[in-house]
């Protein structure tokens, strides 16, 4: 089913991405930069512009299960999707979260205050990884389960 190929690939795009920046660029980063001015003049630098890439792909996520929802026959579909559109709006909400209010408040925080910011960052990084993680796994396994 297109629908089904239209949410399953921006969920595995983001699964994908959250997990080789928790994995990957956050802890190296961390051990490369050894003054935290520059770790985080790169890291902002890092993040910047993606907020509209991650929403529009998140809209995608959220349009397509909806759609699924509507237009699906088969009524297990409409509950996995249901599930997996609820989580997408939650990991969508802590992005929104952290895009408006934790972004602005770290660019401005003192240097002893940066600590705090990464590990809340960190936290709410997870929560988006565990949240769209969740709902990728479940729709592809109900996808591939119906064959």
């Amino acid at each position: 089913m297109i629908l089904e190929a239209a949410y399953l690939l921006p969920a595995a795009v983001w699964t994908g991405s959250m997990t080789y920046s928790l994995a990957v660029v956050q802890p190296r980063s961390a051990r490369f930069f050894r003054d935290d001015d520059q770790l985080e003049e790169f890291l902002t630098v890092l993040a910047h512009g993606n907020r509209w890439r991650v929403l529009a792909m998140a809209g995608v996520l959220i349009a397509s299960a909806t759609a699924i929802i509507v237009a699906c026959p088969w009524a297990g579909a409409r509950v996995v999707y249901g599930i997996a559109l609820a989580l997408d709006v939650a990991a969508t909400a802590v992005f929104v979260h952290v895009s408006w209010r934790h972004w602005p408040a770290r660019v401005f925080a003192l240097p002893e205050e940066r600590p705090d910011f990464r590990r809340r960052l960190r936290m709410s990084a997870r929560a988006i990884w565990l949240l769209v993680g969740a709902g990728f796994v479940l729709t592809l396994t109900a996808s591939v389960g119906r064959g």
